[in-house]
């Protein structure tokens, strides 16, 4: 079939053949036939032979090199399949003489229009190198052109040429970093792991470690003396660096990935580069993968063992996760059982051996014997239940398996060391059991037991030795050694008594077939009886029962920590081919200028520069000085003119200034106006990655948000535009200052340091603000109506309701205002009212209110608390004092009630929303009832859930809300596509629960009739 004339025989020949290859069957014998059909021009065909070539190539050497001609011809093929298979055997062909060419095909390809033959490319370098090692310089060139490619689909396959290639060229990283970082979430899976690693090594050579303490800077000589008496610590927690930061934040999204090994590689980045406030983070993505399949299971608890013993805190919360089923296999019981006796601690000590004694009852006796051992440990790392773990395993002493009767002797043994109280007690015990012990580690412990508190058991220990001495050739060596041993301490202690025990013992001893017992025993009688020859060692109890340190139970997994977590060396423990040691942190960062990556430059015209220059000059003819105005504010005018010819302003494409300069006669406001909305949305998407290299923080963000826009004078610009292009100049026609609204000063929402901009947010109003400002506005609904909170009947009398004011808090603009209206319906008066204990998440704070003085009968009185929820809808549980009566509140609030609503104009809505695509994107479908008949009605029921505020829209079918959640300041974007009766509600947020969230509760919100 494959010297047929026709492509359809040979195309179903080489499925047969193909389909064989995948049973495992060997076609290796058709080479000479399929490497015939190279030059067949039926592309299907040709797919196929490549895919067999691939694999039988390094096998038939001979044979492919006859065909590295066509393979030349199909790397011109106009199919990018074609030429990224020809690339691929020919880099398959393990011939060095054919080095060369494959190395000028790898460049070709490298430069290739199609990513996916560039990423051929790539895969194809490593081959190369182990090939040719001396080609390194030059694919070392083609790697450095391969990372500053843009297509997503190249980059993975680009780091991973440069990890196996040339891992030591940092230089080559520097300025791809942050396109690396900012462009990992769009990579596939596998390629997001291999970047995940690299820059994991990468970021411990450059930056410094977030968990050691900075130096606090030295104060200057006048500085006041109240600031040094308030420093006390001569250190402060390090901040992070800015492109540390950025790598944190952008991996942080993969945690939701279906793909363990990305949720994998992103643990071990946080664990290793985090701060230790962070790193808690992973906890949670981890114990989802726990869930997954047993080899899958297998390697996350390993790494969550090795994290849970330095970072006990990450998993403590979620200790109950980590309890042993039923259907576990054995080797997943005994890592959980390793982690929970890691994760052991005062306050859930008595849980956990609770659920150990559980396990005792198990049917598998390594099972218990581990559990048994895991007792122990907690027994020596936790004082207080010390006691309590011994009684417990003594009372297994009576155990009638024979494997948990040794276990805990075996244990026992080393608690005795570190508990003086009641070892004799215990000791007599084990005695009684030594003729029904077989197991020879429990045996030689009861007989180390004996001979080293042989004071304390002085009538015993010689019966045992005697019992022992009719045994001793039967015994194992272990027991041996122990009997050797035992004798020459009572020797030592009672010699009246066993001086002929010893003798007999060593006598038989000295004829062992044992190495070591006869040794041992030719040492001991040396000491002991020494001969005419050798001088008598005057104290020899200070040789047999000398102080002996308690021995110290730990977990396996403490010294895996020296390999990188996820590796196979760590999984393995042992330092597999090709592992490269996780560098250090260096203590001071290198330079971090090196990452900075200049803008491309761009030719001017001298006309368009002219013109700029000229209407630059004219607008600053045209102001004129105010009243309020001051000689800083001219000097403002003159640095942003001056900004405005630098490198740092180029942000408008070539097509808009070419477009500018070629129809100077049309009209100038027409065309601003079309090149403005243009700029408007581009700006956005250049500035992204720029300013992924800033430090996000939220007190930065919260200055820009909420900077009130009248003190900057009534000729600069807004705040948000701090310089200006060439461009810009050309379209800034009018040098007034737009209307701004006049803040309101409200002190019962926010207090005389809040400004809230009027609640009628009109279109106008936002085009006059700044492209990429946001305003905050008041609420555009608030409920009268408080709900009941605790009823009558819960409050023994006392009703409590809640109303949810939609306003910021007196106390911090992150806290949410809540009324609380306490009702007395008893029958007689109570006194104060007063918040008492309160049990918080982490992350949540409160303000407690003033207190109430009373609580008539019959009457209401109203409290304003604020809470911190922390961007979280966690309930915040908390006592309140009535009187001599307690009343538990538990506050939890609604998703749309942590978001307060801020303005913006439609321009910089989409540019954000842009940004927050794929998972940080929720949507939904509602269907409107029939009552709903206009959008009044829809934006009334949207406000109903969340505190938003309408953003203006060009299409009259499309609505769209603004929000920030409280806590952090996240955009919150809600987009409603109206087809009645359908509604298509779109959330766009960066966290994702509070998205999918709101979406969900819009959606319901609309579906109500």
């Amino acid at each position: 079939m494959l010297d047929s004339n026709k492509d359809g025989l040979k195309l179903e020949a080489m499925k047969r053949i193909i389909t064989m290859i995948a049973k495992g069957r060997d076609p290796s014998h058709l080479f000479p036939a399929v490497v015939k059909n190279v030059v067949s021009k039926n592309i299907e065909v040709k797919k196929l032979v490549y895919v067999y070539l691939v694999r039988y190539a390094e096998e038939q050497q001979d044979l492919a090199l006859l065909s590295i001609s066509t393979f030349q011809r199909a790397l011109k093929d106009p199919n990018q399949l074609i030429r990224a298979s020809a690339l691929r055997v020919l880099s398959s062909i393990r011939v060095p003489v054919i080095a060369p060419i494959v190395m000028l095909a790898i460049k070709e390809s490298a430069a290739d229009m199609s990513p996916y033959v560039r990423k051929t490319a790539a895969h194809s370098i490593p081959k190369l190198y182990s090939l040719d090692p001396e080609q390194k310089d030059e694919l070392v060139a083609v790697i450095e052109k391969l990372l500053m490619d843009k297509a997503t689909l190249v980059i993975g396959s680009a780091v991973m040429a440069f990890e196996q290639v040339c891992p030591e060229r940092t230089d080559l990283i520097h300025k791809n970093y942050r396109k690396l970082c900012n462009l990992i979430v769009d990579v596939e899976e596998w390629g997001q792991v291999l970047i995940l690693n690299m820059l994991t090594r990468y970021a411990r050579t450059q930056f410094v470690d977030p968990n050691t303490k900075q130096p606090v800077p030295e104060k200057e000589f006048y500085e006041e003396e109240e600031e040094d008496e308030a420093t006390d610590e001569p250190t402060r927690p390090r901040s992070l660096d800015a492109d540390h930061r950025l790598l944190l934040r952008n991996a942080k999204p993969l945690l939701q990935s279906r793909n363990s090994a990305v949720v994998m590689a992103v643990a071990q980045l946080y664990y290793h580069l985090a701060p230790k406030n962070e790193v808690g983070t992973v906890a949670r993505p981890l114990l989802r993968l726990v869930r997954s399949q047993r080899e899958i299971q297998s390697v996350v608890l390993t790494t969550i063992a090795s994290m849970s013993v330095k970072r006990k805190d990450m998993f403590e919360p979620h200790f109950k996760s980590f309890f042993i089923h039923t259907v576990d296999p054995l080797p997943v019981k005994l890592m959980k059982l390793d982690i929970l006796t890691n994760l052991a601690g005062e306050s859930n000590i008595s849980l956990l051996l609770r659920e150990f004694q559980v396990y005792i009852a198990s049917q598998d006796s390594k099972f218990v014997a581990a559990t048994i051992q895991a007792i122990g440990r907690c027994a020596s790392n936790i004082k207080e239940v010390t006691s309590t773990c011994l009684a417990g395993l003594v009372a297994l002493l009576s155990n009638k398996d024979e494997a948990i009767v040794a276990e805990s002797v075996v244990v026992i043994k080393n608690l005795l060391q570190s508990q003086s109280a009641d070892q004799e007690a215990i000791i007599t015990k084990m005695i009684k059991l030594i003729d029904h012990v077989i197991v020879p580690v429990a045996r030689a412990s009861i007989l180390w037991l004996i001979g080293e508190y042989c004071d304390k058991v002085a009538k015993y220990g010689p019966d045992v030795l005697r019992q022992m001495a009719k045994s001793f050739t039967n015994e194992e060596d272990l027991v041996k050694l122990q009997i050797v041993n035992l004798a020459a301490k009572l020797f030592v202690t009672n010699p009246k008594q066993t001086t002929l025990l010893c003798q007999y013992v060593l006598n038989l001893a000295k004829y062992d077939i044992s190495y070591d017992i006869r040794d041992r025993a030719r040492l001991i009688r040396n000491i002991l009886f020494p001969s005419e020859n050798i001088k008598a060692i005057k104290n020899p109890k200070k040789i047999f029962l000398a102080p002996k340190p308690a021995p110290i139970l730990e977990s396996k997994y403490k010294d895996r920590d020296t390999f990188q977590l996820g590796s196979l060396s760590h999984f393995l423990n042992i330092r597999a081919n090709g592992y490269r040691d996780l560098p250090d942190f260096p203590e001071v960062a290198p330079d971090s200028t090196v990452r900075n990556v200049e803008p491309p430059s761009r030719p001017t015209s001298v006309n368009a520069e002219r013109v700029s220059v000229s209407y630059a000059q004219e607008e600053k003819s045209k102001r004129k000085p105010t009243f309020y105005s001051s000689s800083s504010e001219e000097e403002e005018v003159d640095g942003e003119e001056s900004k405005s010819e630098t490198s740092e302003t180029v942000t408008e494409s070539d097509s808009e200034m070419s477009e500018l300069q070629s129809e100077p006669d049309q009209d100038l406001d027409k065309k601003s106006i079309s090149i403005q909305e243009k700029t408007a949305g581009k700006t956005a998407d250049s500035t992204e990655d720029s300013d992924s290299s800033e430090s996000e923080t939220s007190s930065e963000s919260e200055e820009d948000e909420i900077r009130p826009k009248a003190a900057q004078g009534t000729t600069s610009p807004p705040s948000a535009q701090t310089t200006k292009s060439n461009l810009d100049l050309l379209l800034d026609f009018d040098g007034a200052v737009p209307d701004i609204p006049t803040p309101i000063i409200t002190p019962t929402i926010g207090g005389f340091l809040t400004p809230i901009v009027p609640t009628v947010t009109t279109s106008s109003s936002l085009m006059s603000n700044s492209v990429d400002s946001i305003v905050m506005s008041s609420p555009a609904y608030v409920a009268n109506n408080p709900k009941e909170l605790i009823s009558r009947t819960a409050g023994n009398g006392i009703q409590v309701g809640i109303r949810f004011t939609r306003s910021p808090h007196l106390y911090s603009s992150t806290m949410a205002s809540i009324e609380l209206h306490f009702t007395n319906t008893t029958a007689e008066d109570l006194g104060e009212i007063k918040v008492a204990n309160k049990v918080l998440p982490v992350g949540m704070t409160i303000c407690d209110f003033p207190v109430v003085s009373s609580l008539p009968h019959g009457q209401t009185r109203t409290a304003l608390i604020g809470i911190d929820f922390g961007d979280s809808t966690q309930a915040a549980v908390f006592d309140i004092s009535i009187g001599d009566r307690i009343l538990k509140l538990s506050i939890k609030p609604p998703i749309g009630e942590i978001i307060r609503a801020v303005s913006m104009s439609e321009t910089y809505f989409l540019s954000q929303q842009v940004k927050l695509r794929g998972m940080q994107e929720s949507t939904a479908v509602a269907t409107l009832p029939p009552s709903v008949v206009d959008g009044h009605a829809i934006c009334r029921r949207v406000y109903e859930v969340a505190n938003v505020s309408p953003i203006p829209s060009s299409d009259p079918l499309v609505f769209r809300f603004g929000g920030q959640t409280l806590s952090s300041k996240t955009l919150v974007l809600i987009t409603l596509k109206t087809e009645a009766p359908k509604v298509t509600v779109i959330v766009n947020c960066e966290k994702i629960i509070i998205g999918q969230m709101l979406a969900n509760q819009v959606k319901e919100a609309l579906d109500k009739h």
